[in-house]
């Protein structure tokens, strides 16, 4: 189902922070994702559903530069992008938490959260380790994100301590929008409470954000609206609080839900 997309003009206030028109994407002819559009306002959740195989993971990639779509547009506040690689939606404020979550185990928690970005002084460009591990400090403590300390190594967390680290190094080079793919489908209830209320700080901060989730009762309680898609297809959009349980997995499966 096509959706009517506006996008709003550069430094309006109702600008969305994230615009997709006629997305695309094909590979070797096969098509992955079909007439895509959705836009993402500032401090705003949206959930993308959808079964095994519906191109929700292709979505996140091409918007995190990893494909380049095969047609549509891509605008970030209001401005038209053309990403050809991830370096390019880094440097436009657009962070992805993967599900490998992409840390380096054998290194400390300040160096993952630098990790190819690292701070350095003097004239020999020394790692400035004391103003890394500082931030850090200052970043995980304001996420709330328990760890025993900034210089622990990454295996020696625990699987919500990890998510935690890749969620605060997403939010501290995150000037726009935060995607997340399954940020909690490994962990307990505990550690996934916790991971939900990293979430809602960044959308208290005016973050954006685009989580994909299969985890519906997480997706009613995070999600302002809710995207389908079903086969590459955009099915729909749906306001939460407009919407249920049951017509949402009715939009995924395509089975009457009566």
């Amino acid at each position: 189902m096509d959706q009517a997309l506006t996008i709003a003009k550069p430094g309006d206030n109702k600008t969305p922070v994230l615009a997709l028109r006629n997305v695309q994407k094909q590979f070797a002819g096969i098509t992955a994702i079909q007439s895509f559009n959705l836009e993402i306002m500032p401090g705003e959740i949206v959930a993308l559903v959808g079964d095994n195989g519906a191109g929700k993971s292709t979505l996140i990639k091409i918007i995190a530069g990893v494909f380049p779509p095969t047609s549509g547009q891509i605008a970030v506040d209001g401005r038209d992008v053309h990403f050809t690689n991830p370096r390019q939606s880094q440097d436009r404020g657009i962070q992805v938490v993967f599900q490998d979550l992409a840390l380096a185990d054998s290194q400390p928690v300040y160096m993952n959260m630098f990790l190819g970005r690292e701070k350095v002084k003097g004239p020999l460009r020394r790692l400035d380790r004391r103003g890394m591990i500082k931030e850090t400090e200052e970043l995980v403590r304001a996420l709330d994100v328990r760890i025993p300390s900034a210089k622990v190594k990454i295996r020696d967390l625990s699987g919500g301590q990890r998510q935690g680290v890749a969620i605060a190094r997403a939010t501290h080079w995150a000037g726009k929008l935060v995607l997340m793919d399954e940020p909690t489908a490994a962990l307990g209830v505990a550690e996934t409470a916790r991971v939900e209320n990293n979430i809602k700080t960044l959308k208290a901060q005016n973050r954006a954000i685009l989580i994909i989730s299969h985890n519906l009762d997480q997706v009613f309680r995070l999600a302002d609206r809710i995207c389908v898609l079903r086969r590459g297809v955009q099915v729909g959009v749906k306001r939460t609080s407009e919407t249920t349980n049951n017509e949402i997995v009715s939009m995924i499966t395509g089975l009457s839900s009566s």
